[in-house]
C-alpha cells in the first residue's frame, strides 16, 4: 500500500459529503503530479462509483493496481464497478483476490458476498459471508449494509432490522438506515403514527433531497391530520347524547332546554377529546412535523378539506350545546349536517390512505 498524499485525503473528506466533481478535480491534480499514486486511483475509482460511472471505475482501478498489484482496496472498489457491470465472473475473482490478500478486512468479504449474489442458487453463501464480514468487524457499517443486502436474498427479515438497528448504533446519521427504518416502522401495525412520522423526518434530515421520503413522510402526515374528523365525529355523538336527540323508543326523552351544568359538561368533554386527541398531541411533535403538516396545509387541497370537515363539525357540536334549545328539530338537523359531510369523506378517501 503507498501512503495517503493530502491532496486525496482532502479528496476523501469531499467524498464523504458528497462533493464528487470537487473530489475528482483534486484527485486529477493529484495524478497529474504522481500517475503511480495508487491511493489516488482508488479514492478516484470510488467518486466515480458514487457517480455510477462503472466503466471509469474498472479503468481507475486498472491504474492503481498497475501501481501495486496487491492493492486490495484497488480490488475491493474495482469488485463494485465489475458487478454493476454486469461482468460478474470478473467480480468474483477480483473479490476472491482481494480476500486473499486481506483475510481479515471485513470490507473484502463484504465484496465477495456482494459478488457471489450474481448467482441465484448461491443466496445463501452469500448471506454467510455477510454474516463472516460482520464477526471480523462489528464496529464497521458497511459490513451491516451488506448483511441487510444479502438478507433480502434469502428472506432474512431478523438479519434485516438487526443490520439496520446495528447501523444506527454506530451512525445515527446514516441515511440508509434510517430510511429502511422508517420503513420498517410503516410497515410495523403496532407503532403509532406520529412516531412513523418522526422516523420519516429523521431520515429526511438525513437526505433532503428525497422526494420519495417526501411524499412518504406527507402520506403519514395526512394520515394523522384525517384522525380529526373522529374528534369531531365524537364531538358531535357528545352534542346528540348530551341533547337525547334519538330517545328510546317507549322512554321519555330528556327534557328541554337542558341546564347550563349539563350544556358545560358536554364543552368540557369536548374539549377533553380534542386536547388529548389533537392539540396535546401536536405540541408533542417534532418541529420538522409539525413543518411538514404546514405545508401540507399550504400545498394539498385534501388536507385542507380534512381540516375543515373537523373544525366544521366540531362547531356545529358547540352550537348543538351552546344554544338552548326548547326542541329537538334544529339540533338534529344539526347533527345530520355535521355528521354526513365528515363521513362520505371519510368513507372516500380510504383508498388514499391504505
Amino acid at each position: 500500500m503507498t501512503t495517503t498524499h493530502p491532496l486525496t485525503e482532502q479528496a476523501h473528506a469531499l467524498h464523504s459529503l458528497g462533493r464528487y466533481d470537487e473530489a475528482k478535480a483534486l484527485l486529477a491534480r493529484r495524478l497529474a503530479e504522481d500517475p503511480q499514486d495508487g491511493r489516488a486511483w482508488v479514492q478516484l475509482a470510488r467518486c466515480h462509483l458514487s457517480l455510477r460511472e462503472y466503466g471509469e471505475v474498472i479503468t481507475t482501478t486498472g491504474e492503481a493496481l498497475r501501481a501495486d498489484p496487491e492493492d486490495w482496496d484497488a480490488l475491493i472498489v474495482r469488485t463494485y464497478g465489475l458487478r454493476r457491470s454486469s461482468r460478474r465472473d470478473e467480480a468474483l475473482a477480483a473479490a476472491q483476490q482481494a480476500v486473499r490478500l486481506a483475510p481479515e478486512s471485513s470490507a473484502a468479504h463484504v465484496a465477495l458476498s456482494e459478488a457471489i449474489m450474481a448467482w441465484q442458487e448461491r443466496w445463501p453463501e452469500a448471506f454467510a459471508t455477510a454474516e463472516h464480514a460482520v464477526r471480523l468487524n462489528p464496529e464497521y457499517t458497511g459490513a451491516y449494509y451488506g448483511l441487510w443486502k444479502a438478507s433480502l436474498t434469502v428472506g432474512r427479515a431478523d438479519a434485516r432490522e438487526f443490520a439496520v438497528r446495528q447501523t444506527l448504533r454506530l451512525d445515527p446519521e446514516d441515511a440508509w438506515a434510517l430510511e429502511e427504518f422508517a420503513s420498517m416502522q410503516n410497515a410495523a401495525k403496532d407503532v403509532r403514527l406520529p412516531a412513523k412520522a418522526s422516523a420519516y423526518a429523521d431520515a429526511l434530515a438525513a437526505d433532503p433531497a428525497s422526494t420519495s421520503l417526501r411524499a412518504r413522510l406527507d402520506h403519514t402526515v395526512f394520515r394523522m391530520l384525517r384522525g380529526t374528523r373522529w374528534l369531531a365525529v365524537l364531538s358531535l355523538c357528545v352534542a346528540g347524547v348530551s341533547l337525547d336527540l334519538f330517545p328510546t323508543e317507549g322512554e321519555a326523552p330528556r327534557e328541554l332546554p337542558l341546564s347550563l351544568g349539563t350544556r358545560l359538561y358536554a364543552l368540557l368533554m369536548m374539549a377533553v377529546a380534542w386536547g388529548l386527541g389533537a392539540l396535546l398531541r401536536y405540541r408533542k411533535l417534532r418541529s420538522g412535523i409539525r413543518l411538514s403538516l404546514r405545508s401540507l396545509l399550504s400545498r394539498m387541497f385534501w388536507a385542507r378539506l380534512v381540516l375543515a370537515q373537523a373544525v366544521w363539525g366540531t362547531l356545529l357540536a358547540v352550537v348543538m350545546v351552546l344554544v338552548p334549545w326548547s326542541g329537538r328539530g334544529v339540533p338534529q338537523a344539526l347533527f345530520w349536517t355535521g355528521l354526513i359531510p365528515v363521513l362520505l369523506t371519510i368513507w372516500f378517501d380510504r383508498p388514499r390512505t391504505r
